[in-house]
């Protein structure tokens, strides 16, 4: 790579299916300079690497017209869809989605409450729907001519219509052809087309040709549909905001917010921006971000989310991320991006397309020609089979069976707060037999509070009083606890230094001089510290299931003090759910045996304790030797099992680790999602199979039928685009798959 290769993105519309994205992807990897090519069906996103000395990007952009599609810079409405005639007239401008209305003036009234952003452009307005349209009209006129006019004359008007209407189809097959790619559905129809007139068959190749233009409007029906799910979620950040400047309020675009500004949230409006509230009391509804029905109640340093809806009292928020970095922008970047993970099951049907289509070519060669030569049949006869054939053999319903369902299932999850790094991992995820939960703010709440303070060498202020030195500085939920439980008591506080964490273990400083170590009880016992005293009260704090830790000295035990973190109140379910669905859990945690049967005991659920950050990553390895595993976890502690296991679960409502560490993330931090992100992977894949028997199912019984004559060219045209349809609207039954739902 040259100094001068940089990552290039556009937005290219008229992508109704997964070949096209084949075309444009094979289409721009064929220029010099170009590199790692990522093409985005769903978010209709083009993007490479590019060395711009070697090919520019007009050259790009060109490449993507002469196939047909229109293309612009990312954000920006795309260019003229290239359904170019002859002349060069062009036939309408292209169906993608309309940019955002521009923002209010910053001066401008307070606005109306908002009218929701243009959809994309309805289907007679698109280049294929014009065509439809044109090729219906030619068709009707035909056979207007036929109902008054000699057979003669009938015969040239259906011949007229069939050559006016195949002129753009035919133009994007040779540009298909010119890029690498013969083997397309414009070259297969121009063919069959072109064949039926010299058979004498004109008035089945005009109607071919007009069952042709219709599937295509309805293939770009459907997927937009399909891109709707994706679409509603720009939709949710508000395009305004109320800034406070001077003690005054003023309308300015939210996409202009900058970090540290302060906005005004009125009761009924969205929130604008990912924020902390700095001022107000009230309820906010976080459904349209997390799916989460109950409205979250928010107060001064609580955060909040961008496209939440304010409901009850004014509040005003400190802005924390900019509008490109807020959480709906990195959730629709995830679903985006996740398009180019694909599945293996994807990967093994785009394998067999490319060897499936050559193949059918070939069997309708040997068609048109065996029968006639060793037979003596009539050639007519089987060269209009051959050619109901080749659109017959059309992969299209096969080879987007899997985006589809994969781009509803994202779009699906990412509605209600489950979010999952692309088809590979919703496969993954649909097979999983083990389920491992971290248990520190996974299976309980990751607040711990302190409840007892057991004091040997001194009084309980001064246990409280080293131990909340030693962790000043950590960000532990344990050590928190104890913070906050020193800070209500005005415990004095103590002059720490040299503080470090212990993997494992707990962690030390040098306090007033002196090392002090807040850690477990095993490590306090290591050092000789626990006599049988303190002993016998760690073990019955332990057996109430609190989490116990040992403060001391260099040659002496402090004191000790118990916290317990209670269970999140949809653990237990959680795991009764994962048991309906035949999947197996555990509990993994570094905290003590006794605590850890406690919590487990409870939930129902299996336990490995005492385990260190390397004893966990061995754990999950010992497990996906067994199984399929999916390991659920904070995101940041757990990191190395997140990789390690077959798919890494984060929990976290809008983190920067939950959404970017792990391979999915549940952003309600509910349990129950765990089940419920199994429940729609494997709706997904069954999904998926569904479109791969319909796709497979229909052509095989047409390819039957057209070899014994019973079918011809318009019922070879409906099978294919026919299948293709079926298998976009029953990926399209996704959006609406509640995960929730216990069957």
């Amino acid at each position: 790579m040259t100094n001068e290769s940089a990552t290039c993105e556009w937005t290219v519309s008229g992508m109704d299916c997964a070949s096209c994205a084949g075309k444009v992807r094979a289409a721009v990897e064929r220029l010099p300079g170009v590199r790692d090519v990522e093409v985005a069906l769903m978010s209709e996103r083009l993007r490479l690497t590019l060395d711009e000395g070697q090919t520019p990007r007009d050259q790009i952009e060109a490449a993507v017209r002469r196939l047909g599609y229109g293309i612009g810079a990312k954000g920006s409405r795309p260019g003229r869809e290239g359904f170019v005639l002859p002349d060069g007239a062009q036939l309408s401008p292209s169906g993608a989605a309309q940019e955002i209305a521009e923002a209010l003036d910053a001066e401008a009234e307070l606005p109306e409450p908002e009218a929701r952003p243009a959809p994309g452009a309805r289907w007679h307005e698109t280049a294929k729907g014009r065509l439809a349209i044109g090729t219906g009209l030619l068709l009707a006129a035909a056979w207007a001519v036929k109902l008054f006019a000699s057979p003669q004359v009938a015969s040239w008007s259906f011949v007229l219509a069939t050559l006016i209407g195949l002129a753009p189809i035919a133009r994007r097959a040779v540009a298909s052809a010119r890029a690498g790619m013969p083997f397309t559905i414009e070259m297969l129809m121009t063919i069959a087309a072109s064949g039926a007139l010299v058979i004498g068959a004109a008035e089945e190749a005009a109607l071919v040709v007009f069952l042709f233009a219709v599937g295509e409007v309805l293939e770009g029906v459907a997927a937009n549909r399909a891109r709707d799910g994706i679409r509603a979620l720009s939709r949710l950040v508000p395009k305004t905001a109320l800034l406070e400047v001077g003690g005054k309020t003023k309308v300015i675009p939210a996409d202009r917010l900058e970090v540290g500004q302060i906005v005004l949230v009125r009761p009924g409006d969205r929130v604008p921006a990912d924020g902390t509230v700095i001022e107000g009391i009230s309820g906010v509804d976080e459904s349209p971000v997390t799916g989460e029905s109950v409205p979250n109640p928010k107060e001064p340093g609580a955060p909040v989310l961008a496209g939440s809806i304010n409901a009850e009292a004014a509040l005003r928020v400190r802005v924390t991320r900019s509008a490109a970095d807020n959480t709906i922008a990195r959730i629709i970047r995830l679903v985006e991006e996740a398009e180019s993970a694909r599945a293996p099951t994807e990967r093994f049907i785009d394998r067999f397309s490319r060897i499936y289509m050559p193949a059918v070519v070939g069997v309708a060669v040997l068609v048109a020609i065996v029968p006639p030569l060793a037979f003596a049949q009539a050639w007519d006869s089987w060269i209009y089979r051959a050619l109901a054939l080749l659109l017959i053999g059309c992969p299209c319903a096969l080879v987007i069976s899997v985006p589809a369902s994969i781009a509803s299932a994202l779009a699906s999850g990412a509605r209600r707060g489950l979010l999952m790094k692309g088809g590979a991992v919703i496969e993954a995820a649909a097979a999983t037999t083990h389920v491992a939960f971290d248990k520190t703010g996974t299976l309980t709440r990751g607040k711990p509070r302190v409840t007892d303070v057991v004091s040997v060498t001194g009084s309980e202020a001064e246990v409280l009083a080293l131990a909340a030195a030693v962790e000043a500085r950590s960000g532990h939920p344990l050590a928190q606890a104890i913070l906050s439980r020193a800070e209500a008591l005005g415990v004095p506080s103590l002059a720490a230094t040299a503080a470090k964490a212990l993997p494992g273990k707990g962690a030390e400083a040098v306090v007033e001089g002196e090392p002090a170590w807040v850690g477990s009880p095993r490590f306090a016992a290591e050092r000789g510290l626990l006599d049988a005293r303190a002993d016998e009260a760690v073990a019955g704090m332990e057996a109430e299931g609190k989490t116990v830790v040992a403060v001391f000295r260099q040659s002496r035990l402090v004191g000790l003090v118990a916290l317990r973190d209670e269970p999140r109140e949809d653990a237990a379910r959680a795991v009764q759910q994962l048991k309906a669905l035949g999947v197996g859990s555990v509990m993994l945690t570094g905290d003590n045996r006794r605590t850890a049967a406690a919590i487990s005991d409870g939930l129902g659920i299996g336990h490995r304790a005492e385990l260190m950050p390397e004893d966990k990553l061995a754990a999950i390895r010992e497990m996906t030797a067994r199984g399929r595993v999916m390991m659920v976890g904070d995101g940041i502690n757990d990191a190395p099992a997140l990789a390690t296991a077959h798919v890494g679960v984060a929990m976290g409502s809008g983190t920067e680790v939950a959404l970017e560490t792990a391979d999915a993330a549940i952003l309600r931090n509910r349990l129950t999602d765990v089940a419920g992100k199994i429940r729609l992977a494997r709706a997904a894949m069954a999904n998926i199979r569904q479109n791969v028997a319909i796709a497979l199912g229909l052509k095989a019984v047409f390819l039957v039928t057209t070899i014994l004559g019973a079918t011809g060219l318009w019922i070879a045209v409906m099978a294919d685009t026919g299948a293709t349809v079926l298998v976009t609207l029953n990926a399209l039954r996704l959006l609406a798959f509640d995960p929730e739902r216990e069957d």
